[in-house]
């Protein structure tokens, strides 16, 4: 049994539930977006409004097959966006941009993150899901797995560095080739950027030179996994065993890096999502310092999709899901992480459902695409009331992370939200 790397229809995204953890009734939330389609990453532009990528619903353009070779094709359209969020009002300011998606406009994949530069310039990270063979191949010359840099007053844009072609030119992890950039910080005149199906790490520079890989992720290996029920409807049958179908005590599956953010100490932290079966509580935050080597940084969580600091230090961590995907339950989570590894469910569930992305605006709400896997029913939540929050009765270790990185933490000095 071939197991795809990433499942497209699930990795517009998962999450897990923690023992020990306390959700908090006082945190509300409100609606400030709706009716958006697959919506992605976010980020505050230089005005101080909202923006948010939507990955659309690809099209009736030609198609390219899923990474396992089995299941629904992913069929190429422009339908995808950046949407500005002013004043409770949403505009899309970008359109046209390239899209792919499953016939019912489901596992879309597209405009994923968007960034800003320190000169107020915005970057936009599209993401492709397939072997990068069939893109050009198949798609003919489209910026599906590209960053880009677009301008707004003109809906046009330039692409900046190719990172599908680079999986395809270098294959760091050496596994199957496969590219799905899905986050990325900018950090000076660095773009640094996750591929979910690649399992690596890379950075570019802004003007598009010196587009390198910076790590690789390692493999886990799950003991005794769980799976679905044989005959468990899947638009990728091929991950879900047969019936008889013998599957060892030691099972190896993909890491599945889903977003980037820089931290106060300077390096590089890394949600991870875990590939299929998605297992509960399998998924880690790794760390990145000077040396380019992942470490563990928190372990324990289900699905991440992404990451952010606060201005204090804080580390805000996003579930797509409490359980594993293919149960059907998509209740997510958003999670603080203190610099003493405390943590804090801020929100579970509730009307939080598989969230993609989070932004911590200047008035220290917390905003969270929710809804991102559907298409029409995206939604941008403003959560509130955070700073009220009890802290849960246990605290969970943060794994190593040195006394240099402690103490950064504790300056509580300012940082680059990725």
């Amino acid at each position: 049994m071939k197991l795809n790397p990433l499942t497209l229809t699930i990795l517009t995204f998962c999450v897990a539930a923690f023992s020990g953890m306390k959700a908090a009734s006082a945190t509300s939330f409100s609606v400030i977006a709706d009716g958006l389609y697959n919506a992605g990453g976010l980020s505050f532009g230089p005005d101080g409004n909202l923006y948010v990528t939507e990955a659309g619903i690809g099209g009736s353009g030609a198609c390219v097959p899923p990474t396992s070779g089995q299941g629904d094709s992913l069929c190429y359209g422009t339908s995808g966006a950046v949407t500005k969020i002013e004043n409770g009002k949403t505009e899309r300011i970008l359109t046209g941009l390239p899209s792919l998606a499953l016939p019912d406009g489901t596992g879309a994949t597209g405009p994923r993150d968007i960034q800003f530069d320190a000169t107020g310039k915005p970057y936009v990270l599209i993401g492709y899901g397939a072997n990068p063979a069939f893109r050009d191949r198949n798609l003919g010359y489209t910026d599906l797995g590209k960053i880009i840099a677009p301008d707004f007053n003109t809906n046009s844009w330039k692409p900046v560095a190719d990172l599908a072609n680079y999986e395809l030119a270098n294959n760091p992890d050496g596994g199957d080739v496969d590219s799905n950039p899905l986050g990325f910080a900018i950090d000076g005149n660095k773009l640094v950027a996750v591929d979910a199906g690649a399992n690596d790490l890379l950075s570019v520079n802004t003007d598009g030179s010196n587009l390198q890989a910076v790590t690789t992720f390692p493999q886990d290996v799950l003991t005794n996994p769980i799976f679905p029920p044989s005959g468990t409807p899947s638009n990728e049958p091929a991950q879900v065993p047969s019936q008889g179908e013998e599957v060892g005590s030691q099972f190896p599956i993909q890491p599945v890096p889903s977003s980037v953010t820089k931290g106060p100490d300077g390096a590089y932290y890394i949600s991870q999502f875990t590939g299929f079966p998605f297992p509960e509580g399998g998924a880690k935050i790794y760390r990145i310092g000077a040396d380019g080597k992942p470490t563990i940084y928190a372990d324990g969580f289900t699905q991440l999709t992404n990451l952010k600091f606060d201005a204090e230090g804080n580390l805000y961590a996003l579930q797509y899901a409490n359980e594993s995907a293919w149960k059907g339950n998509l209740d997510g989570s958003v999670i603080k992480i203190a610099a003493d590894g405390t943590r804090t469910t801020l929100l579970s569930g509730n009307g939080l459902e598989s969230p993609s992305a989070l932004a911590i605006g200047s008035d220290g709400a917390i905003y969270v695409t929710n809804r991102g896997d559907r298409p029409g029913e995206g939604q941008v939540l403003r959560i509130e009331n955070t700073k009220s929050i009890p802290e849960p009765d246990s605290v969970f270790g943060v794994l190593a992370i040195g006394a240099l990185g402690v103490a950064w933490l504790h300056k509580k000095i300012g940082l680059t939200h990725g």
